[in-house]
């Protein structure tokens, strides 16, 4: 995952300011060089890392921080805001148009995902209630239409799309199209090169002069680390865009990109792409990806996720179910698949308060969920509904069936009956409504055995 090298050092810098129980200007100066250093391996701007440690270290040496009882917290809260106004402050969206349609212009170098990124954003507005429109305006790339084709029927987004016809008349005339059948908002899917060339950048301006986009945004690929911000100020420098997307920041990318862009252009990151998945995109906010940098966790992003990606209505009967102690294997099924909707359990864990380091200890392997769904597959209608039935050859017959030991489906029923014995427990203390509202906490979290996933090959079960 992003960051999480930066992550280590920053924490390492600050538990030596937690030893301590009266800071120095000597000791915050020591600090902000490994802070530095850390800026420095995770690819960020040479200039903005030094920029980024003399703004922290002129507010740590400050009175009220070294007189403070709890310096190292304080400074650790300096950084945090820090990293916040370095990555934009505020989140910032997408400027519409007070008459429809928006248009808007993704643009960026060859490969980095502007396409795919193309119709993950028109999903995500299509699920505002907004009616997007994909333009293919890449007539150079072999199978670009294609691709854009593709991935819009996957969206449920129309297309338009004129062949090898001049991208600036192909713009133009979409933008009619759109008005003439309603779409309030046209993505222009723009060419692309292996580099930063005088004829691309004359098309692109083209088709901005044509058109007038309200937002001309660039999709830049984070594993290229500081290469992205260059591109991103050469782009800015030419096309004056507006925002950026910043891709595949779930990777195993150093995140030097993320932490330098808006210092070296000024504009800022708008999106970022969090996945393979259509749906894997998510507004960028500068305080939260502060917070996970930190280790902080990012509920709210969380709860957004599960809001969006877990059907309500399920996560309500499963919360029930539990209230009233009828929670079964098919409950159990549902809830994993709620949850990998959204994304890999690691990803998920990561966002929660203090799981950060306790993380870096555990092997997570996402295909255990599709081990213990294995074992339920395996279980008759019955055996589902009724889990008392298992008897020593049932279980037998669910292992061969599954794949799994015995053990392991041992080890699940034991925790479906401990998780119902926990409620049975539950429900006879305190209100039911207050009960309720505790199960909600977390749309669609309420029945998923987190604290008593099977352990698989050893791995210890999740606590």
């Amino acid at each position: 995952m992003a960051f999480e090298g930066l992550s280590e050092k920053l924490s390492n810098a600050f538990k030596k300011l937690r030893n301590k129980g009266k800071l120095s200007e000597g000791d915050v100066k020591e600090a902000m060089r490994e802070v530095r250093l850390a800026l420095l391996e995770a690819d960020v701007n040479f200039k903005v890392a030094k920029s980024f440690t003399n703004k922290v270290t002129e507010r740590a040496i400050g009175q009220d921080v070294m007189e403070s009882l709890t310096p190292a917290q304080m400074v650790v809260k300096i950084v945090n805001e820090e990293l916040t106004n370095l990555m934009g402050g505020e989140g910032a969206r997408i400027e519409f148009a007070s008459k429809p349609p928006t248009v808007i212009m993704l643009c960026g170098l060859q490969g980095s995902g502007k396409t795919t990124h193309a119709a993950k954003l028109a999903l995500m507005l299509k699920k505002q209630n907004r009616r997007p429109m994909l333009v293919a305006c890449d007539i150079y790339r072999p199978a670009a239409i294609d691709q854009l084709k593709v991935v819009g029927g996957k969206a449920g987004v129309p297309v338009f799309e004129k062949g090898t016809q001049n991208p600036v008349k192909t713009a133009k005339e979409a933008i009619r199209h759109a008005k003439d059948y309603g779409n309030d908002v046209v993505i222009l899917d723009t060419a692309g090169r292996l580099h930063i060339d005088e004829v691309l950048m004359n098309e692109l301006k083209e088709v901005k002069a044509e058109v007038n986009p309200n937002e001309i945004l660039l999709v830049i690929d984070s594993m290229t680390g500081q290469d992205a911000v260059n591109v991103a100020k050469s782009f800015n420098e030419l096309l004056d865009i507006t925002g950026v997307i910043l891709t595949k920041l779930d990777g195993d990318t150093r995140g030097g990109a993320a932490l330098s862009v808006k210092e070296v252009t000024g504009r800022p990151i708008k999106f970022a792409g969090t996945g393979e998945k259509l749906e894997d995109i998510e507004v960028f906010h500068p305080d939260r990806m502060a917070s996970r940098i930190l280790g902080m966790g990012d509920v709210l992003t969380l709860i957004e996720d599960a809001q969006s990606k877990i059907d309500q209505k399920k996560a309500e009967e499963a919360a029930q179910k539990m209230l009233n102690n009828k929670f079964d294997f098919n409950d159990l099924n549902d809830q994993f698949e709620q949850i990998k909707k959204m994304g890999p359990l690691k990803g998920i864990l990561s966002k929660i308060p203090g799981m950060g380091k306790q993380l870096d200890n555990i092997d997570i392997d996402d295909r255990q969920i599709d081990w213990v769904q294995a074992i339920i597959l395996s279980m008759t209608p019955a055996e589902r509904q009724k889990p008392s039935l298992l008897n020593p050859s049932r279980k037998k017959r669910i292992a061969a069936g599954s794949g799994r030991s015995v053990e392991e489906v041992n080890r699940l029923c034991k925790q479906l009956e401990q998780m119902q014995k926990m409620m049975k427990q539950f429900n006879s203390r305190g209100k039911k409504g207050k009960k309720k509202k505790m199960m909600r906490g977390l749309p669609g979290l309420g029945g998923m055995p987190m604290g008593g996933m099977p352990p698989m090959d050893g791995m210890p079960p999740f606590k």
